[in-house]
C-alpha cells in the first residue's frame, strides 16, 4: 500500500470534517479549537472507533473496508460525487482488489 495513497484519503476526510457544522449533526457548537466536526464525532457517525478514524485522517489507519468508507462517507453526509471520490480514491481501489 502506498502512504500517498493513505494520506491523500486523510487530507480528503479532514477537509470534508472541517468544513461541517457541528450543530446540523446534533453536537454542541461551543467553542472548539478547530472548524468542523471532531475527529471523534465522526467516528461516533460512522460507528468506528475514534483512535482508527485519527488513524485514518494521519495517514496510517490501513486499508478500510469499503463498509467502513460507507460508514465514515454517510456520516460526514457526503454527496454521491463526493463519496465516489472516498470510495473510488487508489486506496479504496487496491483494497477491494486484495
Amino acid at each position: 500500500m502506498n502512504t500517498s495513497d493513505n494520506h491523500a484519503l486523510g487530507d480528503f476526510l479532514r477537509a470534508r470534517r472541517q468544513r461541517l457544522d457541528p450543530a446540523t449533526f446534533g453536537f454542541p457548537a461551543g467553542r472548539r479549537r478547530t472548524p468542523g466536526l471532531r475527529r471523534e464525532e465522526v467516528a461516533q457517525l460512522a460507528s468506528i472507533s475514534p483512535t482508527w478514524y485519527t488513524w485514518l485522517e494521519q495517514g496510517r489507519g490501513g486499508a478500510p473496508s469499503r463498509e467502513v468508507l460507507e460508514r465514515i462517507a454517510r456520516g460526514l453526509r457526503l454527496t454521491t460525487r463526493s463519496a465516489s471520490i472516498c470510495l473510488f480514491s487508489p486506496l479504496a481501489i487496491r483494497r477491494r482488489r486484495v
